[in-house]
């Protein structure tokens, strides 16, 4: 049988590790004040002094939130919807997948 293969990606090792331990909020410190932020948001507000900082660096390199963006832009066509629901169906309550 052939498959039609897109392209082939080499994944560094302790890559899918790292997204699967991706945290859901980060820790920000702003005006001496601790809070916490959504992971992919790019800019927060700090509750003390109202000021807009930004949480998430836009390097040179590519960091994991940009594979996330990119997940998020994909899940946006056609079909990809359901195609991810139909994957995550599998998964049921076993989070090691």
């Amino acid at each position: 049988m052939s498959l039609n293969q897109s392209h082939e990606t080499v994944i560094p090792d302790g890559f899918i590790d790292a997204i699967r331990a991706f945290p859901t909020e980060r820790e920000v410190e702003h005006c001496g004040t601790r809070f916490t932020v959504p992971s992919l948001d790019i800019y927060a507000r700090c509750p003390k002094c109202a000021a807009e900082i930004k949480v998430r660096a836009f390097t040179g390199g590519d960091e994991i939130e940009d594979l996330f963006d990119a997940f998020l832009a994909w899940l946006r066509k056609p079909q990809a919807q359901a195609t991810a629901r139909k994957r995550q169906a599998v998964f049921g309550d076993d989070d090691d997948e």
